[in-house]
């Protein structure tokens, strides 16, 4: 009988996945560099491996390959910062409509438990991953939505949203306000689809007054002490 193989950890899906939350916890700024070389140090793994890991990303829209000078982290420009917020607001409102819905009461148990730990990031000081997990909410109320090409569509721009909050944001921390999430699930508990619509609206409308959209640069650093 032949063994179903396992997924090995240093498999390109596996590379993907952590240079992709390097990103979302803004470790990997934009425009950074990401050597195959040195990700395949780092990893132990061939170039080969590293590539495929790097088209995953870039199908994502994550990173930007640029022929005969390697891969970088995307870098939005202005124009696309804010049209990436004008279709947020367009999706998500309606999306939340339908969570409120459709929600089980699961699903307001795991939306609870996962501002706890969203909280909990912030009061650890790790905002990179409270910024992950902030992020994940939006995500999740789209897969409570039960609106699978929406939903994909939303955690492409909430990826998006990510490297724009890198770049502009001009507050000190890149997290979505504590109130909204909380409102926005009293909202979805209760079966107000009108007011989860108008709540999330008014969210990532106070998102996007919170970019300044000016160029900015992101400090250098190694991808070893990034992603080790």
């Amino acid at each position: 009988m032949t063994r179903t193989s396992r997924i090995e950890p240093t498999s390109a899906e596996m590379i993907a996945d952590g240079l992709s939350r390097a990103i979302h916890e803004h470790r990997l700024g934009p425009g950074a560099k990401l050597g195959e070389d040195e990700i395949g140090t780092i990893y132990g793994v061939s170039r080969t491996v590293v590539r495929a890991a790097l088209q995953t990303l870039s199908h994502q829209r994550l990173v930007t390959i640029r022929r005969n000078r390697g891969a970088f982290v995307a870098s939005p420009s202005p124009r696309e910062a804010r049209e990436v917020f004008e279709a947020r607001a367009l999706l998500e409102p309606r999306t939340a409509q339908s969570a409120a819905e459709r929600a089980e009461p699961q699903d307001i148990d795991q939306l609870r438990a996962h501002i706890m730990a969203e909280h909990a990031a912030i009061e650890a000081g790790d905002n990179g991953r409270a910024l992950h997990l902030s992020g994940r909410f939006h995500i999740d109320l789209a897969r409570i939505a039960d609106q699978t090409i929406v939903a994909g569509f939303v955690e492409e721009l909430v990826a998006r949203s990510s490297l724009v909050i890198a770049l502009y944001w001009r507050r000190q921390s890149a997290l979505c306000e504590r109130h909204a999430h909380h409102a926005l699930i009293e909202a979805v508990a209760a079966g107000q689809g009108a007011r989860a619509a108008e709540l999330m609206h008014s969210h990532l409308v106070d998102l996007h007054s919170a970019l300044d959209l000016r160029e900015h640069s992101v400090p250098p650093a190694t991808l070893r002490d990034i992603l080790t």
